[in-house]
């Protein structure tokens, strides 16, 4: 008994001693929720719910500071405004922010004409907010991308190509769909009791998600003749896949 409870009373210590450490991590977040008058509440609340937030990916991590103190001068030390040319969150500069963590999407956004764009300093090169706002890191739904892609390709023509951004919301429909269909997919082979056949259909499933991933990076370029090599070839592999789920005697 006097060792059980000395055994409980050494893993509560050590878990005491672990919550500083845990509670350093989102002291912005803890310092700017107490405070109502702080600047950007819409901006905070929405972290609090995307992704990000989820992850305990904190302010510091795009916005600089010192995420360890609640002293206002310490956790603010170094942080640049938004309009300083060095800020991290300066539009043109982003990519590059979200990029430490998004490096797939970072690499292939630098190779689009939005990036020349951006970097020129045209203020109609789209960044990484654009299309998956400040802090929610949203997927827009194709209507919604057809939309903000017509802000410039659109009837006025900023942009040229004004047929570009229905071109865009047939395509993202498409890799909507084979998403959903991927997603069933999975869900089937999971239940598959012999481990022989679950594991050749896993080797399928990947097979189809990858050109998908390819396509969605293509994406990220712009490069909508070879998003939609991609998503054919995805699509015919799913559809192959579909077809071995459905009938058990169909081999590869």
């Amino acid at each position: 008994m006097n060792r059980l409870l000395s055994a409980v009373l050494v893993c509560g210590v050590c878990a005491l001693a672990t919550l500083p450490a845990r509670a350093q991590q989102s002291r912005c977040a803890d310092c700017h929720f107490a405070r109502p008058d702080a600047p950007g509440q819409s901006h905070l609340l929405e972290w609090d719910r995307s992704p990000h937030g989820r992850a305990n990916i904190g302010c510091e991590r795009c916005h600089g500071g010192n995420a360890t103190t609640f002293e206002p001068l310490l956790a603010h030390r170094d942080m640049l405004p938004f309009g300083a040319s060095a800020s991290p969150v300066r539009p043109e500069n982003l990519p590059t922010t979200c990029g430490r963590c998004h490096a797939g999407p970072f690499v292939a956004f630098q190779a689009s004409r939005h990036d020349d764009l951006l970097r020129s300093g045209d203020r109609n090169g789209p960044t990484c907010t654009t299309c998956h706002g400040e802090t929610a890191g949203r997927v827009l739904s194709a209507k919604a991308l057809e939309s903000r892609c017509a802000s410039c390709h659109g009837p006025g023509e900023v942009a040229p190509r004004a047929e570009r951004a229905r071109h865009a919301r047939e395509l993202y429909d498409g890799i909507a769909l084979l998403r959903e269909q991927l997603k069933l997919a999975q869900t089937f082979i999971r239940r598959i009791d012999d481990k022989t056949r679950r594991a050749q259909l896993e080797m399928a499933y990947r097979q189809a998600e990858v050109p998908l991933i390819q396509a969605i990076e293509a994406g990220h370029k712009f490069v909508y003749d070879e998003l939609r090599e991609r998503s054919d070839v995805a699509r015919a592999r799913t559809e192959a896949l579909l077809k071995q789920l459905a009938n058990p005697t169909i081999r590869r």
